[in-house]
C-alpha cells in the first residue's frame, strides 16, 4: 500500500507548491504587466528648495495653510478664502509654482506621489499653466471631485483617488501639442492640447467653481520634473 501511494502524495505535493508560487507571485507579475516607466529616456531635472514658491491666501500667514515636513507638503484652503494677492480675484488656493523652469521646447513631464483625503472636492490639485499669460491659461487642470480625478471637470482618469498615496506622471509634449497622463505608472488619460510660448507645473489645491467641500486638502511628496529634446 506503501508504495502505490508514494507517487501520488509526491505529485499531490508537487500540486500544492506550484498552486503556492503562482499565488506569491501573481500580483507581482500583473504589477508589471501594465505600462512601461514612463520617465524612461527622460533627463532628471536638478530642482532645488528655492524652486518651489508657494501661493496662498494673502490675509493669513503661510504657516496657516501649508506646511513641509519630512519631505511632505500639505496644501489646504477654505472656501471662504482669499486670492494669493490683492491683485487677482481668482478662486482661493494654497498651491505650489515650480519657478525657474519654464520650458518651451521638447517633452517634459511631472512626476510626484499624491494623496486627496476624504471628503476634499471641487479642487484642482495639478497644472500645466501658460507662461505668457494667454486667453487659455492652461492647457491641464487635474481636478478632484468626489473622489474621482479628472481632466478638468470632465473626462474621469482615476476613480477611488481619496486616501491613498498615487504616483502620476503628466506629460507635455511640445512639439505634439499633446498632454498624457499616468497614474501608478498607467496610461490613464491622452489629449491633444492649445500650443503656446511658454508653460509651467502647479501643484496643490487650487478651488474651482462647483462642487466644492468647505475644506480642500491635497499632499505631495516627491516631486520631480523630467525633460528630453
Amino acid at each position: 500500500m506503501a508504495s502505490s501511494t508514494g507517487p501520488w502524495l509526491h505529485l499531490l505535493v508537487l500540486l500544492v507548491a506550484m498552486g503556492m508560487f503562482f499565488l506569491l507571485h501573481a500580483p507581482a507579475a500583473a504589477g508589471r504587466g501594465g505600462d512601461d516607466d514612463p520617465t524612461a529616456g527622460f533627463e532628471k531635472v536638478e530642482l532645488s528648495d528655492g524652486d518651489f514658491e508657494v501661493q496662498s491666501p494673502y490675509n493669513v500667514p503661510e504657516s496657516q495653510r501649508f506646511q513641509y515636513r519630512n519631505g511632505v507638503r500639505t496644501f489646504w484652503v477654505y472656501r471662504n478664502d482669499k486670492p494669493f494677492n490683492t491683485a487677482t480675484h481668482t478662486n482661493p488656493r494654497s498651491e505650489v509654482k515650480v519657478k525657474g523652469h519654464d520650458y518651451s521646447s521638447g517633452v517634459w513631464q511631472f512626476e510626484g506621489y499624491g494623496y486627496v483625503p476624504s471628503g476634499t472636492s471641487g479642487v484642482s490639485v495639478m497644472q500645466i499653466h501658460d507662461g505668457k499669460g494667454a486667453a487659455h491659461s492652461t492647457v491641464l487642470m487635474l481636478h478632484v471631485y468626489d473622489g474621482v480625478l479628472r481632466f478638468y471637470s470632465g473626462t474621469a482618469i482615476e476613480a477611488g483617488i481619496y486616501d491613498r498615496w498615487f504616483r502620476l506622471n503628466v506629460v507635455h509634449d511640445l512639439g505634439a501639442s499633446t498632454v498624457t497622463v499616468y497614474v501608478d505608472g498607467r496610461r490613464k488619460f491622452g489629449a491633444s492640447v492649445i500650443p503656446s510660448d511658454s508653460f509651467y507645473f502647479k501643484f496643490g489645491v487650487y478651488m474651482q467653481h462647483h462642487d466644492q467641500s468647505s475644506c480642500m486638502e491635497s499632499r505631495w511628496t516627491n516631486v520631480t520634473l523630467y525633460t528630453k529634446h
